[in-house]
Order: C-alpha cells, then structure tokens, then sequence
C-alpha cells in the first residue's frame, strides 16, 4: 500500500466583513458614491497596560495599522469615525487622534453616546465633526492612578501633559485654548469633581464640534468631501 503524502497550499487568511465587524469594531462601505472605511472608538481606549476582559476597550495597535491602510490604499476614499468612549490611556488616545488629524483623506467624526475624557481630541480629530444632541462629553483634567511621587516635577508633568491635550483641541475645533482649560477646570458642573459635562448643542456653540447631526449627516458630508477631492 502506498502512502501518499499531500501537500497543502494555504494561502493567507482574509478577514471576512463580519470577522472585521467582530475583531475590529470595522467596516468597509461601498457604493457608488465611493468606498468609506467605518471605525469605532468604544468602551476604554486601551494603553500600554492590558485591561480586564470584561471591559469593552480599543486597542490602540489594532487602530494605528489599521488607520495607515486607510491612508495608503486606492481603493478606499474616506474615513467615518463612530465614537462611544469613556475614555481612556491618554497617550494612546492621543496617538490614534494625530494619525486621524494628519491624514489627507476626507475624515469625519461623530458622537455618539459619549465622547469622554481622552474622547474629546478623538472627537475633533476629524476634517469636520459630528455630535448627536444627547450626546454627552465630560472635560476635566489629567488623572493618574497608583503610586506618584510627591515632588514639584510631578505635577509639572501633569501641567505639561493637559497642555498637549488643550494644544491639539484648540488645533483642531474652533474653541480656544484658553475657554478649552476653563472647562477642564470647572468647579460649578460636577459634583464630586473638577472639570465640565456639556450635551450635544453646547458642544456646537463651543465651537468643539462642527455641526449637530447623526449618521445621514455624516456621512453625506464625508461623500461631499470624497466627491470635491475627485473634482480637483
């Protein structure tokens, strides 16, 4: 009897849409408008530290690689960014913020439910921005947990680290620098806290977000955007 051995040619594996949707919180859209790749911000925005399994998180080196394809391939016009976050590591929010801020693809994002903390620079990242009215965004200063030393470098770090987040939301929305801080430093609006807790017009009137809207808003501005790039 002989053996015979067969050798099998496995070719990478190919994340399905609904393998993407699960794994990734992703999607790809197309139509004839043209091809717009969807990306959610949930839960916590996660850091160099691995955060227990029962908490929703976004994993900041799942986005990263993920936000450069969007940049580099052809085939793909625009970026829709869908935020639900509490927040998050700072510097990892902060990272996924500037990649968004510095592509040159159209880019639009939009809040939903909440835009908390490190949410906010995530929420203006966008070329234009969207926030629905029962939207909610809570604005305070920088926390750190676990064990600090009480020296006059820590709290300038912190000084220093409140200033980067001030400085890119000020860079990217109408609202200054200076109305920025006084909203993070609020005593009058959070009961056991400093900082501010503004809704979805207020937002807007702040000049944080650009408009009011929900998804059909959205995305028509992105396919506008996509569309004026394809003019010129």
């Amino acid at each position: 009897m002989n053996n015979h051995n067969e050798e099998r040619n496995e070719s990478p594996r190919e994340d399905t849409p609904q393998q993407q949707i699960v794994e990734m919180g992703a999607s790809l859209v197309e139509n004839r408008r043209g091809t717009v790749q969807c990306l959610t911000i949930i839960g916590q925005v996660e850091g160099h530290t691995l955060l227990p399994p029962n908490i929703k998180t976004t994993k900041y080196e799942h986005v990263l690689p993920l936000l450069t394809a969007v940049e580099e391939r052809d085939d793909i016009d625009g970026l829709l960014l869908l935020l639900n976050t509490v927040g998050g590591d700072v510097e990892a929010g902060l990272g996924i913020a500037e990649l968004v801020a510095g592509m040159t693809k159209p880019t639009v994002t939009l809040v939903l439910g909440g835009g908390h903390s490190i949410g906010v620079p995530l929420a203006v990242c966008g070329k234009t921005t969207f926030i629905v009215p029962s939207a909610s965004m809570t604005i305070h200063p920088v926390r750190m947990s676990g064990t600090m030393i009480a020296a006059p470098a820590t709290y300038r770090y912190f000084e220093r680290l409140q200033e980067r987040i001030i400085d890119f939301v000020s860079r990217n929305s109408r609202c200054s620098g200076e109305k920025f801080r006084q909203l993070m430093l609020s005593v009058g609006d959070m009961a056991n806290d400093v900082g501010s807790v503004i809704y979805g017009n207020e937002a807007v009137a702040l000049g944080i977000i650009d408009r009011l809207g929900s998804l059909g808003e959205a995305l028509e501005a992105l396919y506008r955007m996509i569309e004026k790039g394809r003019e010129q």
